[in-house]
């Protein structure tokens, strides 16, 4: 049976080498969920890291485009 690993804002913004403040606001302005929550404190599986990767993908894109 495989494992799943979950992990913390602070860690996903750790592994995505981002600052928090851009994982929070990507958190805060999209409708990302997390696969789960220990008291206050929500976690976050494969998919959700793959979720902020790609919204913080295009907001860096976008961000390029601008003359």
């Amino acid at each position: 049976m495989d494992e799943v690993r979950l992990i913390t804002v602070g860690v996903l913004a750790a592994n995505l080498g981002v600052p928090l403040a851009r994982v929070l606001y990507v958190l805060r302005t999209r409708p990302i969920r997390p696969a789960a929550r220990a008291g206050t404190v929500r976690l976050f599986d494969r998919d959700g890291v793959l979720k902020v990767r790609a919204a913080l993908d295009l907001i860096d894109a976008r961000k390029g485009a601008r003359p």
